[in-house]
């Protein structure tokens, strides 16, 4: 079967799907990065909202993102694999593709200054000098970057300085400067406030977190699920899944024990935080592999869980769409130039206006799509992909 057989986008353009509405979830409960608790709730809801936090941070907290990550790097490899048979070079192309979704990036960050379109656009270039490298060095560089060994730097520099004071995460200036301007009424002082401070803030982050060399990695195993086709739908790639579901359940239980511990078990804050990074990092992909293993298995297992699942497929088809209108709609919905819900929804009231965003968003794909073959940005991104090729 055909990498870029219909049967094999489906459950690709589901899984996606299943992302994005996890992803948009998670931002509701968040306020979309403007984390505040309304005073004065009942105490029954505060329990409530403890809850609906915790759990959606178990199953989706630095996992949405990365089954995003992990699909980005088979997006490349089918491109450049369609390339490549009508004996052409995708990587130029590529390149340009990574500038436009920079574009894409900033506008998204207007809204809502934790984009992940402007990282992904930077860190998608590392795609281009592997693309060509044999599947054993592909592995080998992602098993490496995934092992965070910038950490492992930190480490051993904290085991030799473990009495060093750490300083606070130069992301948390930054955050701690969203006050100043997401509650306030002016929407041109919101965006300049999110390209500037939030901008900031969040690229340090992403750094300080172990997100750079995870996405690179996640972008470079994408790229080789579609080599080996392992979305194809197949007993091959059951067999596949199977595994995958085995191991990574396994590993999960001691990377996600660790995490929690060292907290009690390491009293040097130097030597802590780097191996806290490191196993949240690992921890979070063992479940995200957990969750793709389970879908994929579900989606090609079993004809009626399969159609429930193939619900998620518009909003994966039209992903770049949703995750922008996703920003424009919830900074609309909780910042002060907007309704300024942020003062009044806990995690409850906010997790009922995602799953309405949820509900809204899946009728606009469902419309759109009976008309057209892609989203709009979706649309607009490939034509300027290929603007004057031949």
């Amino acid at each position: 079967m055909s990498v870029s057989s219909p049967a094999r986008l489906h459950v690709v353009d589901a899984l996606r799907g299943f992302a994005i509405v996890s992803i948009l979830l998670l931002h509701n409960i968040e306020h979309f990065d403007f984390y505040f608790t309304p005073p004065n709730l009942p105490a029954w809801m505060v329990t409530l909202d403890k809850g609906i936090w915790d759990t959606l941070f178990f199953m989706f907290g630095g996992k949405s993102y990365a089954i995003f990550a992990l699909l980005f790097g088979l997006t490349f490899f089918i491109q450049f694999n369609n390339q490549a048979q009508k004996g052409k070079d995708f990587r130029g192309r590529f390149a340009w593709r990574m500038v436009l979704l920079l574009v894409f990036g900033f506008i998204n960050s207007c809204f809502f200054e934790g984009d992940i379109l402007f990282i992904y656009a930077i860190i998608g270039f590392s795609l281009i000098p592997v693309a060509k490298l044999s599947n054993k060095a592909i592995l080998i560089t992602a098993i490496i970057l995934m092992l965070q060994p910038y950490e492992w730097y930190n480490f051993v520099v904290g085991l030799f300085h473990p009495h060093t004071v750490m300083a606070n995460p130069v992301s948390w200036q930054y955050f701690g400067k969203m006050g100043e301007y997401i509650p306030g009424e002016s929407f041109w002082a919101t965006v300049y406030g999110n390209l500037t401070n939030g901008k900031i803030g969040v690229l340090n982050w992403t750094w300080e977190n172990g997100r750079v060399f995870q996405t690179a990695a996640l972008f470079m195993l994408g790229m080789l699920a579609g080599r080996k086709k392992v979305f194809v739908l197949s007993n091959d790639s059951k067999l596949f899944w199977f595994k995958v579901l085995m191991f990574a359940t396994i590993a999960f239980i001691p990377f996600y024990i660790t995490k929690n511990g060292l907290g009690h078990w390491i009293s040097s804050e130097a030597v802590r935080r780097p191996l806290i990074t490191i196993f949240t990092s690992w921890s979070n992909l063992s479940f995200m592999l957990i969750l793709v293993a389970c879908f994929v298995l579900l989606f090609q297992q079993l004809s009626s869980s399969k159609r429930s699942l193939n619900l998620f497929s518009p909003f994966g088809r039209m992903s770049l769409t949703n995750y922008i209108m996703q920003s424009i709609l919830g900074s609309c919905i909780y910042y002060g130039f907007g309704l300024g819900l942020y003062k009044y929804t806990g995690a409850s009231y906010s997790i009922l206006i995602g799953i309405a965003l949820v509900i809204f968003q899946w009728a606009f794909c469902y419309l759109w799509l009976a008309k057209h073959k892609q989203g709009p940005l979706e649309s607009l991104w490939h034509k300027a992909t290929w603007f004057h090729s031949k």
